[in-house]
């Protein structure tokens, strides 16, 4: 069978668009970031800066809420000490664990050096969270993933930060 020049141009840039894609390194990110609608509010909040992301990396989405067993929509969390509430009152600080210890699971498979997070995010955010009264104030601090990972090595940037991966 002889195949056309056109035909075997089109085959060997298939060929190296795999290639590429095999040799990009992976990135996690939350999920709500790339348009899936996930959050508590059961939105998303998709960023355009993201889609530069795609040239460099592979995606690899997480929502470590959904993976902690929440629903979407839940009923707003934020972090208190140690422990992550409802503002329903609801304890749902293991659900947030276990939803980080599942991101960081994807991170060992896809073997993911850095993660890109939603800031003030209870689970995701990075530098600055939600300080637990649920009024919208900021303080100082992690969420659990984005604690979760940064200790086990794993360098976690906020969507702010997209300049920094790009």
């Amino acid at each position: 069978m002889i195949f056309s020049l056109d035909v075997q141009k089109s085959f060997v840039k298939n060929i190296r668009e795999k290639e590429r894609r095999i040799l990009m390194e992976n990135l996690l990110i939350s999920a709500c970031l790339l348009g899936i609608a996930c959050r508590y509010d059961g939105k998303s909040v998709k960023s355009v800066d993201v889609e530069a992301l795609r040239k460099k990396y592979n995606l690899i989405p997480v929502c470590p809420e959904i993976y902690g067993g929440l629903p979407t929509p839940r009923v707003p969390s934020e972090r208190q000490g140690e422990k992550t509430m409802m503002k329903d009152g609801t304890d749902v600080t293991e659900n947030y664990l276990r939803g980080a210890k599942i991101a960081y699971e994807l991170c060992l498979e896809f073997d993911c050096k850095k993660a890109l997070l939603k800031e003030r995010s209870p689970s995701c955010g990075k530098g600055k969270i939600y300080d637990g009264s649920f009024s919208g104030t900021l303080t100082d601090g992690n969420g659990v993933t984005a604690e979760y990972l940064m200790a086990r090595g794993i360098e976690v940037f906020g969507e702010s930060e997209i300049e920094k991966l790009i």
